[in-house]
């Protein structure tokens, strides 16, 4: 029998703003425990909440870029939970109007796992606005509350039912995340929690048209632990099926090391919230003047991007979508093709090398020293032959280290390239009489012992020799 697996995915994104959601607070991570807090966000009594302007502008922001209709009117609700992270006892959050509903995001292209997707829309059902929670750390047989983040804007993402394999979801997260970076509305970053996922997931069998018992997964840090997660689960439910098992409404969390999702809790309902209208905070009316403001706010969307990139640059569909994953990296290659006549090769630079060196040493574009000017200077010096493509690869890792404009770095370590034929010539007489037997194989057909020779001449040279001469000068001179 085969089966079909419905997943929905519930994202947090912390929203960038210089302030908390309802009070004055710093927004800000890394800071010693409990040092962001003031009496609004640690829920002391007598006090009122103040809205976030900035909030809501970018909450409605990620509405309009995903396609959301816009609430004319919305309004906070009050969600009683009593966990320790809550100080309050209850979230201000959205219940039944949140402030965006029914948008989409498009998915395509190569996926996860190395298939290729199917063109689709996955649906969103609602975006709300709300309080995050402060932050349990656990030492042992101990745990301490850092209510720091307690009260940072929080938007909650909701998906429709619309995504059937892990692929999907990923494909899926990964646009919402271009969004949000191209927007400035978060710079989420999962490593500081500012974008957080829960999955939704259950198995039918093929021949069932109602939806199976959903479970739901949390303590998801990345996206490849959503895949891990979701391929895991649906394997799991599948299983128990098969086994004539009932699958019970669950939250379960996930073990990352081990691979495998635990049992938590069994799920709350709506009704367990006692969700009611937030009694401190008016409804809000929002008109259509307001919404064409914001919308004049919009950036340009990273599918309009890529075609732009594509259409004025003339790089490949493969090199616009590695440019465009990441809205720094899409802005530091718009600023770096305009200082050269080649698009295509500051495209292979930033892929190639640039990307390398960060991964390497684990560090975002915005903490590179190598500004885009510098490397647009690094590839103007090879296409002109002032260097060789080694010496521009040796340069670029020195930039990084150092942050020294390319150029010092070239006077300062002899590193012009040599491309006078008589100079190279010299050096090409010298390694022929070296290397007699290598000679005579290039002569007998072998043509692979040419790059061996052209090596030697690089070696004596210090790299310096211009490749194209060396390789014509040594041809001429093992044809005569």
């Amino acid at each position: 029998m085969n089966y079909i697996a419905t997943i929905g995915l519930e994202v947090h994104i912390q929203i960038k703003t210089a302030s908390k959601m309802f009070c004055s607070c710093k927004n800000s991570f890394g800071e010693p425990p409990n040092t962001l807090i003031c009496p609004v966000c640690t829920g002391m009594p007598g006090v009122m909440p103040v809205p976030n302007k900035t909030a809501i502008v970018k909450t409605i922001m990620a509405g309009l870029m995903t396609g959301c209709d816009i609430a004319k009117f919305s309004k906070f609700d009050r969600k009683s939970y009593f966990y320790p992270d809550m100080p309050k006892n209850y979230q201000i959050s959205q219940y039944d109007l949140p402030f965006c509903k029914n948008g989409k995001i498009h998915i395509s292209g190569k996926a996860f796992s190395g298939a290729i997707l199917n063109e689709k829309y996955i649906g969103i059902t609602r975006i709300h606005l709300e309080e995050d929670v402060g932050k349990l750390n656990h030492f042992g047989r101990f745990s301490g509350i850092d209510f720091n983040r307690a009260g940072v804007p929080l938007m909650e993402i909701v998906s429709e039912p619309d995504i059937n394999t892990p692929d999907e979801a990923y494909a899926y997260l990964t646009g919402l995340k271009e969004i949000m970076q191209y927007a400035d509305i978060s710079d989420c970053d999962m490593e500081k929690g500012q974008m957080r996922c829960d999955v939704n997931v259950s198995v039918r069998p093929e021949v069932q048209k109602e939806f199976g018992t959903k479970v739901e997964v949390k303590n998801l840090n990345s996206f490849r632990a959503v895949h891990r997660a979701l391929t895991y689960e649906i394997e799991r439910q599948i299983e128990m099926l098969k086994n004539g098992e009932k699958i019970y409404q669950e939250t379960r969390g996930w073990n990352d090391d081990r691979g495998e999702s635990y049992l938590m809790r069994r799920k709350e309902s709506a009704h367990d919230y006692r969700y009611f209208p937030e009694p401190d905070l008016s409804p809000f009316i929002i008109t259509d003047s307001e919404i064409e403001e914001i919308k004049r706010l919009l950036p340009e969307l990273p599918a309009e991007k890529r075609k732009r990139f594509i259409r004025d640059y003339g790089v490949t569909e493969y090199d616009a979508e590695i440019l465009t994953q990441d809205k720094f990296i899409a802005d530091y290659f718009d600023s770096a093709v305009k200082l050269v006549s080649s698009p295509k090769t500051i495209a292979n630079r930033i892929i190639s090398d640039l990307l390398k060196e960060l991964n390497d040493r684990k560090i975002s574009i915005t903490e590179c020293k190598v500004k885009p000017e510098y490397l647009a200077e690094i590839v103007k010096s090879v296409s002109s032959g002032k260097i060789t493509n080694t010496a521009g690869k040796d340069i670029l890792s020195e930039v990084f280290n150092t942050g020294k404009e390319p150029n010092k770095i070239i006077d300062e370590k002899g590193l012009i390239q040599i491309s006078d034929e008589s100079s190279i010539a010299k050096i090409a007489d010298e390694v022929i009489s070296e290397f007699p037997s290598q000679v005579s194989e290039f002569r007998s057909g072998k043509e692979k012992v040419l790059q061996f020779l052209i090596g030697q001449v690089m070696k004596k040279t210090k790299g310096k020799a211009n490749p194209q001469i060396t390789a014509k000068i040594l041809r001429e001179k093992l044809s005569s």
